[in-house]
């Protein structure tokens, strides 16, 4: 071991053998922060709904906010996140013309279906390694 290393060891500041948690949270809008989280079986659907008929996947994920699915915008009503995801579900209908609203459609249904796998995670309560 090295000079820097005992230095680091003697000062508390955690060697290279031992492991650092590191928590990163992404700072959402409320139309990407809307997106319910699903159930895997549901969000896979929606993605496949929303790779072939922009904003279909999206327009159906809404309908599960009613049914009580979880979204990062627990300060607004169920109504307000509702039409959040009614919105989007129009905005890449109506873009997929000039093929943005189509890129938009899978991106969203790439993000449901990893919100819905980070959300079975929590349920098994195993930590990760990355």
């Amino acid at each position: 071991m090295d000079h820097k290393d005992t230095e680091m060891n003697e000062k508390g500041i955690s060697s290279s053998t031992s492991g650092v948690v590191v928590q990163v949270r992404e700072k959402k809008g409320p139309l990407r922060a809307a997106i319910p989280y699903m159930p895997f079986p549901v969000a896979v659907i929606c993605l496949f709904l929303n790779t072939f008929v922009p904003g279909l996947g999206t327009f159906i994920s809404a309908f599960t906010v009613l049914c009580g699915a979880r979204t990062d915008l627990p300060d607004r009503s169920m109504c307000c996140v509702f039409w959040l995801n009614i919105a989007a579900a129009f905005i890449q209908i109506l873009t997929a013309i000039v093929m943005v609203g189509w890129i938009m459609s899978i991106f969203w249904g790439m993000d449901m279906v990893i919100l819905a796998i980070s959300e079975g995670n929590k349920d098994q309560d195993v930590p990760q390694q990355l």
